[in-house]
């Protein structure tokens, strides 16, 4: 349970649009390097906890035609999944993982696999 500070280290990729060059969690466990997991495509977002850890807390990786996005803020015990920007960082990793279109198997066509994000939109 130490106050984080999280970085966004990629500026422009999708994942964060609209999230700020850095914000702060009150409460978030805490998590520190050597992390073991293959290097990743992109770094996305780099956290530092106030006992002096960093971590690599948002990295991206692709596997044949999937996308994975690691995140690591957010446990039962702190308050995280409730913060605006943790909000957003999570529907933006959805849209970027989502596939480009899907088939409607009723008509043959591709369609949005999502709609455009609206602002306030909370799913």
């Amino acid at each position: 349970n130490e106050r984080a500070h999280v970085w966004t280290v990629a500026p422009s990729h999708p994942i964060t649009e609209g999230v700020p060059l850095e914000f702060a969690l009150e409460t978030e466990e805490m998590y520190g390097e050597y992390f073991q997991i293959p290097a990743p495509d992109e770094l996305i977002f780099v956290s530092w906890f106030k006992g002096g850890n960093v971590f690599r807390s948002g990295c991206t990786f692709k596997r044949g035609a999937g996308k994975i996005f690691y995140f690591q803020p957010g446990h039962e015990f702190c308050p995280s999944y409730y913060n605006p920007h943790v909000i957003r960082v999570i529907a933006n990793a959805i849209r970027w993982a989502a596939p480009a279109g899907k088939k409607d198997f009723r008509s043959g066509d591709y369609v949005d696999a999502l709609e455009p994000l609206n602002e306030g939109d909370q799913r």
